[in-house]
């Protein structure tokens, strides 16, 4: 089976880091977590991101579990799991400490239903502190893609990715601003609007980007 391989280098091609994650996680501990996925892959890394202390973020979706990783030693020193995650995608860490992530849900350990959600887990505790799903569940579910953003004011922008729908939420859940991708093209020989990742810049971002370019 096919597992991630983590690298960084330089712009020259000098390799200065690298984690395997077969030296760290197990088949039998670590199993993936949906009956219907294919088992020539294994674990499936779909996300990863620095955080403030130089360690790592990294999220498995096949095996529905995010990891911190200590970047001197290799370790794993952070892990959540199945349930309550399945299948997820790109958690990041916000300013506040707590991990922000789109849970997917297509095959759910500890439910009878698929359903996506956005969640805000505190790490020390991993309990839940905030999340978004709607209140007729299946009317929320992206199998596949996705991300959440975690706005200045306070509201969440959410990629529905796998139905190409961008929507904002406060943090009650009130939906405040809402847009579907209108340009459709082929991916796994179908014809779908998806969209892998969606993020919100403000004008100054944007500024600042095209004035170092």
């Amino acid at each position: 089976m096919d597992a991630p391989y983590l690298v960084e280098m330089t712009t020259d091609g000098k390799i200065v880091w690298e984690w395997r994650s077969w030296d760290y996680l197990d088949p039998a501990a670590d199993p993936i977590t949906a009956s219907q996925d294919d088992r020539d892959v294994w674990t499936v890394a779909n996300g990863v991101s620095e955080m403030p202390d130089g360690n790592l973020l990294l999220s498995f979706r096949d095996i529905s579990t995010v990891v911190m990783i200590n970047r001197e030693t290799g370790a794993i020193y952070w892990k959540l799991g199945a349930p309550p995650l399945a299948g997820q995608h790109a958690p990041y860490l916000l300013p506040n400490g707590h991990v922000l992530l789109f849970d997917n849900g297509p095959h759910r350990l500890d439910q009878s239903f698929p359903y996506s959600r956005v969640l805000e887990i505190a790490p020390a505790t991993k309990a839940i502190v905030w999340k978004f799903q709607e209140a007729r569940v299946a009317d929320f579910f992206s199998p596949r893609l996705s991300n959440a953003q975690r706005l200045p004011n306070g509201n969440t922008l959410i990629n529905e990715g796998w139905f190409g729908r961008f929507f904002e939420v406060t943090p009650a859940g009130d939906v405040v601003w809402e847009y579907v991708n209108p340009y459709f093209g082929a991916r796994q020989n179908l014809v779908v609007n998806a969209v892998q990742r969606a993020y919100r810049y403000s004008a100054e971002e944007i500024r600042k980007t095209r004035a170092a370019t």
